[in-house]
């Protein structure tokens, strides 16, 4: 169902009054809610109360999984204040570059039925850097009060091709003649004034300032000035307009409007609009010298990009620089490049062996993009292979501009315009990105110059991640060929096994585990951590694996000892801790010896479980020294039928600013209470578990045995 259904049942409606009313009680110069639709991870705007909607332009779409307050409201669940911008570039670097304006913010998220989104307030940087209680509370209600209106909404909604402006509910004026009185007023003043609604439309302007703005004031009512009045047309005086809306403290300028008229500029905004005066600039200059103390006009140009465009391409900039794989380029392209240009299609391919794979696309029939995956370089199907080659994007306003040079390709396609961007690093040809769109789009000289300068940002973010995901591959292909591809099987041991790469990095670690047959009645399990993430510390955990082998069914001590005397011919400057355990399913009992390693937890056989860290007297590291002194003593345990050995790596328990023996007993605790559930599921607990404490900064191994 359309968002109408959702608009007749009086949604909408109730909606606005709730945004109106929470910046009226709040004090805040804006408000607006963004919403995450049902199975999406992205944010959307949908509706803004107290600032242009162009304002937000560059945050239309905001990724779930994004570094920045928004996504952080709506991931932990909870309200987020950034109270100072001096915060937001501390904490949120990436958002603080695209929002270069000085205010305070609030998010809060929309909890309800379901996760709806979250409310958006702004104030003032005159704010105080922290909330009052009366503050907190009207946030607080206002998001309850706007979650209600969502969960007991009879109609279902959708997101709005593009976002709300919701006025301001204010009563209405006195109608008598003061209104005219005022334009009297006006009039008779030798000085410009006029008076900006907040979308930044002129709304009444007297006979001096069309004088000195050179236009007439029937052609200026109603319109941007930045779009009406060509000298004004600079991202420098929308700057100043946008600084005014957000500080909503006064703003004063000289502006030169050509040949050589200089201007003073006045802007007083309220949370209604803005108030501006006009007057000549009482000692004036010459043209090719600006006053004193002003930024000098970037000179006019009726196709320049507004500073709305310089935000959003900063902002885009910011998104591009978080990604890693090349799935994460073709998201940020696709959740907020592809809305930020109005775009309803895109298609990202890459330079393989004289070919262009697809990588990613939106807004396409698979089968039309299964035919376009693979074509040559040199294709004359699409302008992608010409684009490409010569290193010359391509637009096209309409299907017969396409047709004229590509005959098939609009029949292809679908859309009716297109943007054919290369991307390119240094004398590379990386790929090839195409926006499109569902009806004619001219392509203005501006933001053929934004979408130009987009594309060496996603040129640059995809041959980073090619090379990120080709790492990966080769780590995550070496990594599997040195962990054992099975585990042995034994009537009276039941077995699982894991193994996580650290969070970062090129997924590779040293980590290891392996569970080794000694006789039908004998195994030995082995798990070990060599120092290091990288290709030299696998390389080692190979060995090291290779060596106990050869030694495994040997005491535990001299197994330790002679892996110990074969990294020392290594001469290795990484160590290696390491737990052995000899396992006799015939007597049910354990032999173990360490070096340096985590101890093992034991968990007993019901009717009283418990888990416990079991005392092993730990020897060296290996590879540290000592050599053929090297001493690792044995201890003996039980091991009755029904107990459960856990055997786990640092990664599983290691917690920043907490100490490492309370991580161990949590986790003991945790295998006491969870310890009856099958292996598998149990493994994935525990793992889980670990994963709620502490964001992943190490690899993890982990060996699971249960005596049955």
């Amino acid at each position: 169902m359309s968002d109408d259904s959702f608009a007749a049942h009086g949604g909408e409606a109730a909606l606005d009054q709730v945004l109106s009313g929470t910046v009226q009680r709040t004090g805040a110069l804006a408000a607006s809610v963004y919403l995450l639709p049902p199975s999406e991870s992205v944010l959307c705007l949908t509706a803004v109360c107290g600032v242009p909607v162009m304002v937000a332009a560059p945050w239309r779409r905001v990724a779930v999984s994004a570094a920045g307050p928004l996504s952080e409201a709506v991931r932990e669940d909870r309200l987020v204040w950034v109270g100072r911008q001096e915060d937001m570039a501390r904490l949120y670097p990436n958002a603080a570059a695209g929002l270069p304006y000085q205010f305070a913010l609030a998010f809060a998220p929309l909890h309800g039925v379901r996760r709806w989104g979250v409310l958006v307030l702004a104030w003032p940087k005159s704010h105080p850097p922290s909330l009052t209680r009366r503050e907190l509370g009207h946030i607080q209600s206002s998001a309850s009060r706007i979650t209600r209106v969502l969960d007991q909404a009879p109609a279902p909604w959708s997101i709005p091709d593009q976002p709300r402006t919701v006025p301001l509910r204010r009563p209405d004026p006195d109608p008598a003649q003061s209104g005219l009185a005022a334009a009297d007023l006006l009039q008779r003043m030798p000085v410009g004034a006029l008076s900006f609604d907040l979308q930044g439309r002129i709304t009444y302007l007297n006979d001096a300032a069309a004088r000195l703005l050179g236009r007439r004031a029937d052609r200026l009512l109603g319109t941007l000035p930045w779009q009406s009045v060509p000298w004004l047309d600079d991202p420098v005086h929308e700057e100043h307009y946008r600084i005014a809306v957000f500080s909503r403290e006064p703003v004063a300028y000289t502006a030169l409007r050509p040949p050589d008229h200089w201007l003073d500029i006045r802007l007083y905004p309220d949370d209604s609009g803005i108030s501006a005066l006009i007057s000549p600039h009482l000692d004036p200059q010459s043209a090719d010298a600006p006053p004193p103390g002003i930024t000098p006009a970037l000179g006019a140009s009726p196709q320049r990009a507004g500073t709305g465009r310089i935000h959003q391409l900063i902002h885009l900039a910011a998104a591009l620089s978080q990604t890693v794989t090349v799935a994460d380029v073709v998201n940020v392209v696709a959740d907020q490049i592809l809305p930020a240009f109005g775009a309803q299609g895109m298609v990202i391919s890459v330079v393989d062996a004289g070919r262009l794979r697809i990588t990613g696309h939106r807004g396409y029939d698979p089968r039309n993009v299964a035919r376009l995956d693979g074509l040559p370089l040199d294709t004359g199907l699409t302008p992608a292979g010409h684009v490409l080659q010569s290193g010359i994007p391509a637009f096209f306003a309409d299907p017969a501009e396409m047709a004229r040079a590509y005959p098939r390709a609009p029949a292809l396609s679908g859309k009716q315009a297109w943007a054919f961007l290369p991307l390119l690093v240094a004398d590379r040809r990386v790929g090839c990105c195409v926006l499109s769109y569902d009806h004619p789009h001219p392509f203005r000289a501006s933001e053929r110059a934004v979408l130009v300068s987009l594309a060496g940002l996603i040129a640059q973010a995809m041959d980073r991640s090619l090379l990120y995901d080709a790492k990966h591959d080769l780590a995550h292909g070496l990594q599997q060929a040195l962990l054992p591809a099975a585990l042995p099987h034994f009537p009276d041991l039941a077995v699982a096994a894991r193994y996580l790469p650290a969070a970062h990095g090129v997924g590779i670690g040293g980590d290891f585990y392996d569970l080794i047959r000694l006789s039908d009645t004998d195994a030995a399990a082995v798990i070990g951590d060599v120092q290091g993430h990288n290709i030299n510390a696998a390389a080692l955990m190979g060995q090291v694996r290779t060596a106990v082998h050869a030694t495994a069914g040997a005491l535990p001590g001299e197994v330790l000892a002679r892996t110990n005397r074969v990294l020392m011919d290594l001469e290795t400057d990484l160590f290696v801790s390491c737990l052995y355990i000899h396992i006799d399913l015939a007597e049910r009992r354990l032999h173990l010896a360490s070096a340096g390693h985590p101890p093992p937890l034991l968990r007993s056989p019901a009717p009283t479980p418990h888990a416990i860290a079991l005392g092993v007297e730990p020897g060296p590291l290996l590879g540290i020294g000592a050599g053929s002194e090297a001493d690792y003593p044995v201890t003996t345990i039980a091991f009755p039928a029904g107990s459960l050995l856990a055997l786990y790596t640092d990664g599983l328990v290691e917690t920043p600013d907490t100490d490492i023996t309370d991580s161990i007993t949590d986790l003991a605790d945790h295998l006491t209470s969870n310890g009856d559930r099958p292996l598998d599921d149990l493994a994935d607990s525990l793992l889980h578990h670990a994963g709620l404490h502490h964001t992943r900064t190490d690899d993890i191994a982990l060996l699971l045995l249960r005596s049955r």
